[in-house]
């Protein structure tokens, strides 16, 4: 009796992986009604796991990640208005590595059998052709951390679970006593998926500024009426909701769009969405503004010098290759493609198609560029002989009836590609000159990754305007001589 009168301890335990985002406000809601309630609670931060997991993070870097962690935590519990004094953080290196801990990892190999080890970690450990032994301690070390860390009860997202069945039937077999656990749902990600740090536009950082903001949940995966993949409505749910407490959900629109109206709970709004009396736009707009009203306090704490060196510190903005480049993937535009003069040096019909021709174009490099273009129906060969062209020189190289291309000529056509004209490059360009718009001149990718598709997208806005010149989103598309141009066909397909 006398022991209930001190306060709950619970744990919740963090791998310090992937940069933080906003998904992390869901346990942080119930860390914060923890909290409040008065318990003890204390966030470890696996860092032996995490070092064991996977062996590339080096343990400096493990140990940066643990303080942006900590920062981060501490600064969205108190955009929550959440008293910190009964908050701890603790690592895992901090006592795992000590004889009685040790001792009892053994204990517990010799007890849990193999099957009951796969079992517990199968939602958490990654699931390989070859699982390591590792795989199979951690169930066992997270079970031994809430009796290390004398706590009550552990608290984790819902893929726990087997885990905390495991600690609940093997702790009392070591003699320790069985502890209570607590999970939070896992929720979709913005693009409607998991949340996951690795897919960048799936998650919001929890330092990313509104603008970020705006544009990731914009770009959200948000059906309209679909209430059961819906990344938003589970974020309200779980977060807006319990922030707002007692205040509405509020929508602010046009009244011509129905005007403001606002939600006492989240099963209205979800009502709303259900009969599309609420638009995804609606609800982007709304969430984004709220998400920006939550991580106001966060941002501005990390404006801070030594938050922006811990930062980067923490992420430095490596690929793969250990080469340094921007994260950022460049924005898609005309820039990307890169569009030069080209000479026609030589020409003749492809031997084995009667629709192809080869050319030999000079694109200002030390020889001429091989290209293939399906012209030989629209175009007479006289036509192009000798003719200054407009090349696509970064397509990947791609075989075309025994050949390879390695460029292809711009032309503009009418919708129903009946007529194909070779676009027109002003006199006086020399070879080799680059075809862009005035604002777009970012250097282009050395070859276009087919996969994303970036010439597609670019070229639904490229066509020809009333004075036959080719523009890009309005912008002509222009040499040092003058501007590109189709011989007769207005508003043209480019291609």
């Amino acid at each position: 009796g006398h022991q209930e009168s001190r306060d709950k301890a619970v744990v919740s335990t963090q791998s310090t992986g992937g940069k933080p985002h906003i998904a992390y406000f869901v346990p942080m809601m119930k860390i914060a009604d923890f909290l409040k309630a008065g318990c003890e609670v204390t966030i470890l931060f696996a860092d032996l796991h995490g070092y064991l997991d996977n062996m590339k993070a080096p343990w400096e870097l493990l140990q940066l990640r643990a303080q942006y962690y900590e920062a981060v935590i501490k600064a969205m519990l108190k955009s929550l208005g959440v008293p910190l004094e009964k908050l701890k953080f603790v690592k895992g290196t901090d006592y795992q590595l000590s004889r009685e801990y040790t001792l009892d990892v053994y204990k517990l190999s010799s007890i849990v059998t193999d099957h009951d080890a796969r079992k517990a970690g199968a939602e958490v450990v990654k699931q390989v052709a070859h699982p390591l032994l590792s795989g199979l301690l951690y169930p066992a070390l997270q079970a031994l951390d809430e009796e290390y860390l004398s706590v009550d009860a552990q608290f984790g997202g819902v893929d726990q679970r087997k885990i905390f069945m495991f600690a609940e039937k093997y702790l009392p077999q070591l003699g320790y006593k069985k502890r209570v656990h607590f999970m939070n749902p896992m929720i979709p990600g913005l693009t409607g998926d998991k949340m996951s740090s690795s897919d960048p536009d799936s998650k919001i950082d929890l330092i990313d500024g509104p603008a970020a903001v705006k544009k990731k949940i914009k770009k959200a995966f948000c059906e309209p009426g679909n209430v059961t993949n819906n990344g938003l409505l589970s974020f309200a749910q779980y977060v807006i909701f319990p922030y707002l407490g007692k205040q509405e959900f509020e929508i602010k629109r046009k009244e011509e769009h129905g005007g403001n109206v606002s939600f006492a709970s989240i099963e209205e709004l979800t009502e709303a969405y259900r009969t599309e009396a609420v638009y995804p736009l609606d609800l982007k707009n709304s969430v984004a503004e709220y998400i920006n009203q939550l991580l106001a306090p966060v941002v501005a704490e990390f404006q801070s010098k030594e938050l922006k060196k811990l930062s980067s510190q923490a992420y430095p903005p490596v690929t793969t290759k250990g080469v340094k480049t921007p994260v950022v993937e460049a924005e898609i535009d005309i820039s990307r493609i890169d569009i030069r003069v080209g000479r026609i040096v030589e020409i003749a019909p492809h031997p084995d198609a009667e629709s192809l021709y080869v050319e030999k174009i000079d694109v200002g490099e030390a020889e001429p560029r091989t290209v293939i273009s399906g012209l030989r129906h629209f175009v007479p060969l006289e036509q192009l002989q000798g003719a200054l062209v407009a090349v696509v020189c970064n397509l990947k190289p791609a075989n075309m009836r025994g050949i390879k291309s390695q460029g292809m000529l711009l032309c503009a056509s009418d919708s129903e590609h009946k007529i194909v004209e070779v676009l027109r490059v002003a006199e006086g360009s020399k070879p080799g000159e680059r075809i862009t718009g005035e604002q777009y001149t970012n250097d282009p990718d050395k070859q276009l990754n087919p996969k994303k598709k970036i010439f597609e997208k670019v070229q639904v806005d490229l066509t020809t305007n009333e004075a036959l010149e080719v523009t890009y989103k309005g912008e002509e598309m222009r040499t040092s001589a003058g501007p590109l141009t189709a011989p007769s066909l207005k508003q043209a397909v480019i291609r």
